[in-house]
């Protein structure tokens, strides 16, 4: 069995987690609310909310977890390619809503729905507009086509979704992502769960106690207050190869 939430904040230690093969990998708790101080107090602790429609509020910390280092994103040699193409624009924090609305519609194998149900959409919505929440958006021809979002706390950026609507498009956002997050000195981007796709692009796991302990250290910098520059890093990949 694992803890219900009470109405208070706290989270049971991340130790605590069910592996297998007693159960799912990661889960914590379940129960609790999305309200902004409940989900704030999680990220905190390396805690995120994942779970269908109709179920319970279920809370994870997975071990190993999925993290990017800004500094070791792989650009491969036909994204670079793209980079240097001035046919798209990258902009943060301008399209918010419409950017996780897109991320919630789309198209995932071997998933019949998704888990940003309407209540999610809501509630980081919320976050976004206390500044903690951000979206990364590319568009072609002024057209929104790919971007991703997430959170930001101290000098930590965590991954929730991303989509493209054509080629390269999530790719291009988060290169963009990671240019702005180095030079805003944020030291890891948090992806929760391993993927084929995330390794391509330079994404590792690391222990769940070496990620805890770098987050714990990472959010206790200065807060990079949101919005966030409405343009992304203008002319920084013209020169990647």
């Amino acid at each position: 069995m694992i803890p219900w939430l009470s109405a208070e904040l706290g989270f049971p230690p991340v130790a605590s987690a069910l592996a297998e093969p007693a159960g799912p990998n990661g889960l914590l708790a379940a129960g609790g609310d999305l309200s902004p101080p409940r989900l704030l107090a999680a990220y905190a602790q390396g805690v995120f909310p994942w779970y269908s429609p109709g179920e319970p509020i279920l809370w994870w910390s997975p071990d190993p977890r999925m993290v990017l280092f800004p500094e070791e994103i792989k650009i491969s040699r036909s994204l670079a390619k793209t980079l240097r193409n001035s046919a798209y624009s990258v902009h943060f924090d301008t399209a918010f809503s419409d950017t996780i609305r897109a991320c919630a519609h789309k198209f995932r194998l071997g998933q019949s729905g998704t888990w940003i149900s309407p209540e999610m959409i809501t509630a980081y919505e919320r976050l976004h507009h206390l500044g903690y929440a951000h979206s990364v958006e590319t568009r072609v021809d002024g057209v929104l086509v790919g971007g991703l979002y997430g959170i930001a706390l101290g000098r930590v950026f965590y991954g929730e979704s991303m989509f493209s609507q054509v080629r390269d498009a999530s790719k291009i956002a988060l290169a963009h992502l990671c240019a702005y997050l180095k030079q805003q000195e944020f030291g890891i981007i948090d992806c929760q769960m391993e993927t084929s796709h995330l390794t391509s692009l330079g994404a590792r796991l690391i222990t769940r106690s070496d990620f805890v302990a770098t987050v714990g250290t990472l959010i206790a910098s200065d807060p990079v207050p949101g919005p966030w520059p409405a343009m992304a890093i203008d002319g920084y990949f013209k020169g990647v190869r």
